[in-house]
């Protein structure tokens, strides 16, 4: 593992804690290093918040989504200030920031999963494709690496942003 200072910890742990406090919430902030099968390392924020968690995590994981997306930009993309040098974003051991609160993320990708291979029973059965509802890209990809161990299914994804679904036929 790469070794991420206590001093970045800190500036992403505090950074969280004010956004959440301009919401008049308090959260514990929890960072560990994972490493991926391809040997990249990525950052896990765990937030744990006693109450309020849906402004935090929103209608189908959206609000969480949002917040994501603003810790990515703001400690994984560099930005250049006017005099051309940079700003942020110095953290290039580190490949990937992901973002849970309450540990929503790991039970929405287990209900997923749940579906899916429900899905996939179904699909045997009759040996017709099945739509499921639209997901998010997380999802999407949850779902798609969980049925690629089974060799007689097959997956897709089709549709539009936001209502991208997941197809799963049997594998010709």
């Amino acid at each position: 593992m790469t070794d991420f200072t206590e001093q970045n910890r800190e500036r992403i742990s505090e950074a969280i804690k004010k956004m959440v406090g301009f919401m008049d919430l308090e959260c514990q902030v929890e960072l560990r290093e994972e490493l991926s099968s391809d040997s990249r390392v990525s950052l896990v924020i765990s937030m744990h918040t006693p109450d309020n968690a849906r402004f935090l995590i929103g209608k189908n994981g959206q609000n969480l989504q949002a917040f994501e997306h603003l810790v990515r930009s703001m400690f994984m993309k560099p930005a250049r200030l006017p005099d051309g040098t940079q700003a942020g974003g110095d953290n290039k051991e580190i490949s990937g920031i992901s973002v849970d609160v309450n540990d929503y993320k790991r039970s929405r990708a287990s209900y997923i999963v749940d579906i899916a291979k429900q899905a996939v029973q179904r699909v045997r059965n009759t040996q017709k494709a099945e739509v499921l509802l639209p997901m998010s890209a997380y999802e999407r990809r949850v779902v798609h690496m969980e049925l690629a161990s089974c060799p007689d299914i097959a997956t897709e994804s089709v549709g539009d942003e936001p209502n991208r679904k997941i197809v799963i036929k049997p594998y010709p």
